[in-house]
C-alpha cells in the first residue's frame, strides 16, 4: 500500500500474506478489483501524513503498517500491542479492526456512493461483497424519510395550483 498524501489517494497494489506456517510474505490481493486506488477527505491527510512520518517503513516500498521495532506487523503481535491499546484510548474494547471496513462501506453509501463506487473502495469484484459492509443507519432513515416528504409535498402542492386555461381559450378570447 502506498499513501499519496499530496493527492490524497491511497494505492494498494500488493498485501502481505500470512500463512499458517511460515513468514510473511508480499502477495497480489484476492481479486482484480483489490488492486485500486481510493481518494481519502483532504481533513485527514495531516493525520496520515503524521502517521507516515512517525509509524510507517522508510522509502517507497515502506510498510504503511510497522511493529514496535519497524519490521512486518503480524496479526498477533498487532493485536496485543497496537491494536489493544487504541481500543483502550477511544474507549472502544470491543472494536474490532474488520468493523473499520463496515463502518467504511456504510459512511461511503451515506455520502451517496453508487453500488459501482461501494464495490470499488474496499476492493470488491461482487455486489454481494459490497452489501455485506453496508449498514442501515437511523441517520440516513431519517434522512429518506425528509427526502420522502418532499415528494409528498412536491405532489400535494402541484395537485392544489389551479390548472392554466388551455392556450385554445386564450386564443378564442
Amino acid at each position: 500500500m502506498r499513501v499519496w498524501s499530496i493527492t490524497c489517494e491511497i494505492r494498494i497494489r500488493e498485501t502481505l500474506a500470512q500463512p499458517d506456517k511460515g513468514g510473511l510474505r508480499p502477495d497480489t490481493p484476492k481479486s482484480q478489483a483489490g488492486k485500486r486506488t481510493v481518494a481519502f477527505p483532504a481533513e485527514i491527510a495531516p493525520e496520515i501524513r503524521r502517521h507516515l512520518e512517525r509509524f510507517a517503513g522508510p522509502g517507497e516500498r515502506g510498510f504503511v503498517f510497522v511493529g514496535p521495532k519497524g519490521g512486518q506487523l503480524r496479526r498477533s503481535s498487532f493485536h496485543k500491542s497496537a491494536w489493544s491499546k487504541a481500543r483502550q484510548q477511544v474507549g472502544l474494547p470491543g472494536l474490532h479492526f474488520h468493523d473499520l471496513r463496515h463502518t467504511g462501506g456504510t459512511l461511503s453509501a451515506a455520502a451517496g456512493a453508487t453500488l459501482k463506487e461501494l464495490m470499488a473502495r474496499p476492493g470488491h469484484s461482487s455486489v454481494r461483497a459490497a452489501m455485506i459492509y453496508q449498514h442501515a443507519t437511523r441517520d440516513r432513515d431519517q434522512a429518506i424519510a425528509r427526502a420522502l416528504g418532499t415528494f409528498v409535498r412536491d405532489v400535494q402542492n402541484a395537485a392544489e395550483k389551479p390548472a392554466d386555461e388551455p392556450e385554445s381559450a386564450k386564443k378564442e378570447a
